[in-house]
């Protein structure tokens, strides 16, 4: 008895204990579950399929009816998504899926059917089989049974605030896939108001997938990055999120559907959006794209007098267009974007391109893949594909505003990863050239030859650029030779390589000191020039350097029946012009030439180098009165083509006060009296023209050399104006005006020399 009794005062405690262990074991498994259950959400957000498939395996059911439907859910999405992963080509080209030709289609669809018959799942859940069925017809190419299961999920009134963040995912695919559905069906319908009317509905569907698609990828990094920083060290954190091809497709489908639709303004309006939001790790590669892509835009369809600027209000119903038609019950967030104080912003279309190249051009370098493993390959031909893309932009919009030195530095930054590429070696050549760096490009160049031994277009540059600026005609000739050596091979070229040739054997029978020498280069010259004819006999240019070179060795004659051989073929060219008058005035046929430069002049009106010429013609054949009045016209053309230009680039540098305009002119405008001028005085000839021409470079030459802006070669041709018009005025035996030392230096000596004191 006593036994028992010990027994029965027992039992309530051992009951006790009991159930507490088997309420901890309760709360253990309970929190496992929730474990599971977030992680399993985790995997669905940042698209983890495989881990997914390992987890279903663990999940218990909770209900008998339902466990097996929520496991076929998850199987069902896992499934198609990493059939889609293995079909991004046919995705890319709108190809449909066939469920015959892949098993997970078919998987994913059985699993599906099954869970929307049955109907057990709780509502959340069945909303969610009925995004995924829809996104399966898509692939399949079923656009109608896709936009009627979005129909019955009720997209539009669905609400992502507090919920899990796949289902964002979720939602911003269902619009996106929705969007594209619309599209795809607006073939078949007839009426112009229904069509209208679709499109809209797809534009706003692809406005919405953009927009939910943006805040997605926020917080999936902001929930991924706080993950790894509670992650202990020992355990390595999960692979980055990379953007699957809906999601992308969901980026850039606002922008995109407007593009094709020629609404280029509200293109560039939703681009300018996207690329305003502040992007995440995942989005860096599609900014780069949108980056570049926005930069294509403006150069091709906006002109620089476009008023569609950044800075500026965009036109008509741009303007009211806003993010506020966007349903704030389905989400009240907005992506972040950025902002802040005195940022920079363009203020036109080549600015706007300029600047978003220059942050391609730095993510491009920022992501190059140099590595040169073979297991590389294929990312490095992708990477150079996209900087190329990037640098050929970069040329045509610094080509556009002269910016050749910056151009350059940005090539240079383009050679780490530029080994054996020929086009970027070359941009880099022709840059350095525009930019006046000579030698560097040479040396480029030389690269280039070794990159393509058989390009005649680069030894043929190569040599033009020792032959003109730099006069290194060793390296010119090699570099000629080339060219000559290819034979046949040359094509076309083969007849400027002997023009090249030719040019350099004549510079350097002009450097030689000895007679023989000299006698040795001109025969060489003239018989590759010779060659060069026989090759292309209607080249003007070969035909030109022929002449010049024959009337180099005083065979002046031969040189104008080739001069008027290429007249011939081009009536009008100049240079043949020039030459003509050159040689028939050493023959003392000044009429002839006189006829000729008249000729030329009427042609080219504005050509200094033929009004020089005339000039002198008229001092030595007619007399120095005719040649005051052409010296007075040049001064005349001088002004009008380069002072406006001038006056405004001195009233932007210069620190004096506004003052009232007054009748007379400002030195940089040159006052000459007109030809019947009473104030004058007598209109008679010589010493009117003189007193005239005098009067105009007094009030010019009273400007400092503080207001002296512009190029080197106007104010090089202005000078030559003064130098022949000193000589003029010297013949007059007048007076001649004087030259303020500090205004030209290099003209210093030259004054002294015909105003002595």
């Amino acid at each position: 008895m006593h036994k028992e009794a010990l027994q029965l005062l027992w039992l309530p405690v051992i009951f006790e204990s009991r159930m507490c262990r088997n309420v901890d074991m309760a709360s253990r498994s309970s929190m496992s579950h929730l474990k599971l259950e977030a992680e399993i959400e985790r995997c669905r957000a940042e698209c983890q399929w495989d881990k997914l498939l390992c987890l279903v395996k663990q999940l218990s059911p909770k209900a008998q009816d339902s466990s097996d439907d929520f496991s076929d859910l998850l199987l069902a999405e896992a499934q198609l998504e990493l059939c889609l992963k293995e079909n991004v080509a046919k995705l890319k080209d709108s190809i449909p899926l066939m469920e015959s030709n892949e098993p997970r289609l078919q998987q994913t669809n059985a699993y599906l059917t099954g869970i929307l018959n049955r109907g057990k799942l709780p509502p959340k859940y069945i909303t969610e089989a009925l995004l995924i069925l829809g996104k399966l017809h898509y692939v399949e190419g079923s656009y109608r049974d896709a936009i009627s299961m979005y129909a019955r999920a009720g997209i539009d009134n669905l609400t992502l605030d507090d919920e899990p963040l796949y289902q964002m995912r979720l939602v911003t695919e269902a619009f996106l896939i929705k969007g594209l559905s619309l599209e795809h069906s607006t073939t078949a319908i007839a009426s112009p108001a229904r069509l209208t009317e679709r499109e809209e509905e797809s534009i706003s569907c692809f406005e919405k997938a953009s927009w939910i698609a943006q805040i997605f990828l926020q917080e999936i990094e902001k929930t991924s990055t706080s993950s790894n920083q509670r992650s202990s060290k020992i355990i390595s954190s999960g692979p980055d999120f990379e953007l699957s091809f809906f999601l992308e497709a969901a980026l850039q489908s606002a922008y995109v559907a407007h593009f094709k639709k020629g609404n280029i303004l509200k293109g560039i309006k939703e681009l300018r959006d996207v690329m305003r939001v502040v992007e995440t790790k995942s989005m860096q590669p599609f900014k780069m794209a949108a980056t570049k892509q926005l930069a294509e835009v403006l150069l091709h369809s906006l002109g620089e007098s476009c008023d569609s600027g950044p800075s500026r209000t965009p036109l008509t119903d741009l303007a009211n267009k806003e993010r506020n038609n966007f349903p704030r019950h389905m989400l009240h967030q907005k992506p972040q974007i950025h902002s802040g104080d005195n940022l920079y912003c363009p203020q036109d279309s080549i600015e706007e391109a300029l600047l978003l190249l220059l942050i391609s051009e730095s993510m491009a370098n920022r992501d190059a893949v140099i590595s040169r493993a073979p297991d590389q390959k294929e990312d490095r031909a992708v990477s150079l594909q996209n900087a190329s893309a990037v640098y050929d932009l970069l040329s045509i919009t610094m080509g556009r505003r002269g910016q050749y030195a910056m151009l350059s530095e940005c090539l240079e930054r383009a050679m780490k990863f530029a080994f054996g590429e020929f086009h970027l070696w070359y941009q880099l050549a022709l840059s350095m050239i525009s930019c006046g760096k000579f030698a560097y490009a040479l040396s480029v160049l030389k690269e280039c030859a070794k990159l393509r031994p058989a390009d005649t277009t680069v030894h043929l540059l190569a040599a033009k650029i020792c032959i003109e600026p730099l006069h290194w005609l060793d390296e010119g000739e090699r570099f000629a030779k080339l060219v000559t050596e290819l034979g046949e091979d040359a094509g076309e070229s083969l007849a400027k390589g002997y023009l090249a040739l030719g040019l350099v054997y004549s510079l350097q029978a002009t450097d030689a000191v000895q007679k023989a020498t000299q006698d040795d280069f001109n025969k060489k010259a003239l018989q590759s020039l010779q060659r060069a004819h026989q090759l292309d006999p209607e080249d003007t240019q070969i035909i030109l350097y022929l002449a010049l070179q024959l009337g180099l060795v005083r065979q002046i004659s031969e040189a104008i029946e080739y001069l008027q051989q290429a007249l011939k073929l081009r009536k009008d060219e100049l240079n043949c012009l020039h030459l003509l008058v050159l040689l028939l005035s050493a023959q003392k046929q000044y009429q002839h030439a006189i006829d000729v430069i008249n000729m030329a002049t009427v042609e080219y009106p504005e050509n200094f180098s033929i009004l020089f010429t005339k000039l002198k013609l008229e001092w030595v054949h007619v007399g120095p009165e005719e040649a005051l009045v052409t010296c007075r016209h040049m001064l005349h053309l001088w002004q009008k083509l380069y002072n406006f230009s001038l006056l405004s680039e001195c009233e932007k540098e210069s620190s004096l006060h506004d003052a009232p305009l007054t009748k007379k002119p400002s030195g940089m405008y040159l006052a000459i009296p007109d030809a019947h001028d009473p104030e004058n005085g007598s209109q008679r000839a010589s010493s009117l023209a003189a007193s005239r021409l005098e009067q105009a470079m007094s009030e010019i030459t009273m400007q400092s050399s503080a207001q002296r802006q512009g190029s080197h070669q106007q104010w090089a041709t202005l000078e030559q104006i003064w130098l022949h018009a000193g000589g003029l005025s010297d013949g007059f035996k007048i007076p001649v005006f004087t030259v303020p030392a500090a205004s030209f230096p290099k003209l210093t000596e030259c004054w002294f020399r015909i105003c002595p004191t």
